[in-house]
């Protein structure tokens, strides 16, 4: 074997240990950086703009490390010895201050960023050419995480469904998210960014698709045995698709009540979708306040005895409830 032959081995091997990896990555999907929802593209923006920020630091320092390895090798006869030299100060100009500016700017940047992309907020367009319309009132969907499936309660239509979501393309759609219990996360990469669903709370999420279409949702938290299963399918549909995917759901033949919602919390693992035709009146307050269960004291109702003193003798003797107050907090 020629001398060439054998300083062309390693590269070889080099090149043949990565293109597994290399053909592995050809296969992903760029979702989070090209989605089809206008509060996803805005992130996918602010990944892209913190990203050429911080190469401004990196390409620079890759570029100088290689610099200085090549001129100061052991072999290059030429460099300088200066064993004196310890400091300078346009050195430590440049050093200190394009990582300070970078900063200013990152923070700065992250800082409107978040304030614009606000979970919580109302969105303020529904795409960078399309404003809200005032008369168009959000889509509501109530959103509870289960062990291991999603639950999603239209209340403006009185349907549910079980791993299977629908808007309308081009509408605001709000979210409402639970869980009954661990900790999850709901995220539909195409639509908005992830926010976490949790026992006992209620958080909120705004967002929007653009396009027609079916993008993926997950539950991107491990939450146990059932997690790599925890998927559903967000149907992007025009108005009459929907209205015909909600009449689909109106037709159904059970109603999602205290007892159902009993037997559908029970842990199971990949479940088929289905379809409730009415929801009991009052059922998303008592998730959120975990009292679905007859007989179970829901906890905003814990909150205000706790708010007024307690239950107890010392609670009803400050100022606590009466039997108005109370009847008027269960509703009885």
């Amino acid at each position: 074997m020629s001398h060439s032959d054998r300083r062309l081995m390693p590269r070889l091997w080099r090149t043949a240990l990565l293109a597994p990896f290399v053909m592995a990555l050809a296969g992903c999907k760029l979702t989070v950086m090209n989605p089809a929802g206008d509060v996803a593209s805005q992130q996918a923006d602010l990944i892209i703009y913190a990203t050429v920020l911080m190469l401004i630091v990196i390409l620079p320092v890759i570029a100088l490390t290689i610099f200085f390895a090549m001129r100061y090798r052991a072999s290059n006869k030429e460099r300088t010895y200066e064993p004196e030299w310890d400091h300078s100060v346009s050195l430590e100009i440049v050093i200190w201050s394009v990582p300070l500016a970078i900063i200013i700017m990152l923070a700065g940047l992250t800082w409107v960023a978040t304030h614009r992309l606000d979970p919580y907020a109302d969105l303020t367009r529904i795409s960078a050419t399309q404003p809200i319309d005032e008369n168009v009132a959000p889509l509501e969907v109530q959103v509870v995480a289960m062990d291991w499936k999603w639950l999603f309660i239209y209340p403006e239509y009185n349907i549910a469904t079980v791993n299977e979501m629908a808007t309308i393309v081009d509408r605001p759609v709000e979210l409402k998210l639970t869980a009954t219990t661990v900790m999850n996360a709901f995220y539909v990469p195409d639509m908005v960014g992830m926010i976490y669903a949790m026992a006992g709370m209620e958080t909120e999420l705004n967002g929007v698709l653009n396009s027609e279409g079916t993008y993926e949702g997950f539950a991107s938290h491990y939450n146990g045995t059932g997690f790599s299963k925890m998927r559903f399918d967000v149907q992007a549909l025009d108005e009459a698709g929907f209205a015909a995917w909600a009449e689909t759901a109106q037709s159904a033949s059970q109603e999602l009540t205290r007892d159902t919602f009993a037997a559908l919390n029970q842990p199971s693992i990949d479940d088929d979708v289905s379809y409730y035709a009415g929801v009991e009146d009052g059922l998303w307050r008592r998730i959120v306040n975990m009292c679905v269960t007859e007989g179970t004291m829901c906890m905003d109702e814990m909150m205000m005895i706790d708010s007024m003193g307690g239950g107890g003798l010392g609670g009803m003797s400050h100022g606590g409830m009466d039997h108005g107050d109370s009847a008027a907090m269960t509703g009885h």
